[in-house]
């Protein structure tokens, strides 16, 4: 008789296995949360969200391009002499521009048209230079005698053009929901950096409605956003009592917040000294219409929207004081974009855990 040889068949305990699968399935994730931090973290550091920008200079300098030293801002004798116009590039009530050159480099050459509106030019400049920071655009040289501002260029040009510039075959890799959100979280954090400047609590006053908005910010070619306009930055000092008005035209449309419409009802013509001031809430009252230009119509982004649904419709409570600051709005920013970037780069994770 033949015999049949025997096999031993070994079974783990399964408990065992689920053991050593659960422990590689939590040590998968807990990398996975150290490479997102260490992801972020760069996001905020490397890539312009940093509270510290290394590549500023002391007050009174500059750095332009590749150049490693810091250079004192042009005078009115070095912008005469070393500044070449090359072309008309914009004009507006205050002040036209120019594509300008200096030392090679493209720079931009501003100056007042109107000279009944040179205190508004005065004030721009005056901001420009207190607020030099990673969020506004750097400041190169000026003439006050001469109205004159020199500020670096950005050939992107303003957010005005930012969906085209998306559609350039060059710029489609960034054209996806998580570079849109950080575009708007940049946005956001010039709004929270303005409400919390070395000058005290500024409102963005030239805001009236998007493309208003959008005229006033630039794009940099690592698709960053700088304020370029501060000709309207008034002053919010509540300890002093003093709030603010943009403007002395009556404001109209659902853009701008309801404390910045005339209150009184049609029946009654507007008068700038009827109407009430208001404070720094203005403006996040307009962060979700801003927002959501940013995010656009690509595939994702309806999802980041469903998760920023209840901080938009915080900012749009009709009593200012109810609203967010533009901190609290920027954290939830940061947090929607953990969390998505989380969900895409482990789907399934919560099934599995």
């Amino acid at each position: 008789m033949e015999k049949r040889p025997h096999f031993i068949r070994r079974e783990f305990p399964p408990r065992e296995v689920s053991s050593i699968s659960l422990a590689l399935l939590l040590a998968a994730v807990l990398l996975l949360n150290a490479i997102l931090y260490l992801h972020l973290n760069e996001f905020y550091t490397s890539s312009g969200h940093a509270e510290t920008d290394p590549t500023l200079c002391p007050f009174g300098y500059f750095r332009l391009g590749a150049v490693k030293n810091c250079s004192p801002w042009l005078s009115c004798e070095a912008i005469n002499r070393e500044v070449r116009k090359l072309k008309c590039v914009g004009e507006g009530a205050v002040k036209k521009v120019f594509l300008s050159e200096w030392k090679e480099n493209k720079v931009v050459l501003s100056q007042l048209t109107n000279s009944e509106l040179k205190e508004d030019f005065l004030h721009g400049l005056k901001m420009l230079k207190a607020l030099q920071s990673k969020h506004v655009v750097r400041l190169l040289g000026y003439c006050e005698q001469q109205f004159t501002i020199l500020t670096e260029y950005h050939p992107l040009g303003s957010l005005r053009g930012l969906n085209e510039t998306l559609h350039i075959p060059k710029y489609k890799g960034m054209n996806t929901w998580h570079r849109r959100l950080m575009l708007a979280m940049d946005y956001v954090g010039v709004i929270r950096y303005l409400h919390s400047s070395p000058l005290g609590t500024l409102v963005m006053c030239d805001s009236n409605d998007l493309d208003k908005v959008l005229s006033q910010y630039l794009l940099t070619s690592d698709f960053h956003i700088l304020v370029n306009d501060l000709d309207a930055l008034p002053l919010v000092n509540r300890s002093a009592g003093r709030l603010v008005k943009c403007g002395h035209r009556e404001l109209q449309g659902e853009f701008v917040a309801p404390e910045q419409r005339w209150p009184y009802g049609e029946e009654m013509p507007f008068e700038d000294d009827l109407m009430p001031p208001y404070d720094e809430k203005t403006d996040i009252w307009k962060i979700p219409d801003v927002s959501n230009f940013f995010l656009g119509h690509v595939e994702g982004s309806d999802v980041v929207r469903l998760h920023l649904f209840d901080i938009h419709a915080a900012c749009k409570r009709k009593d200012p004081a109810e609203r967010p600051s533009a901190q609290e709005v920027l954290d939830t920013y940061r947090k929607v974009l953990t969390l998505l970037i989380r969900e895409a780069a482990m789907p399934g994770t919560r099934e599995m855990l």
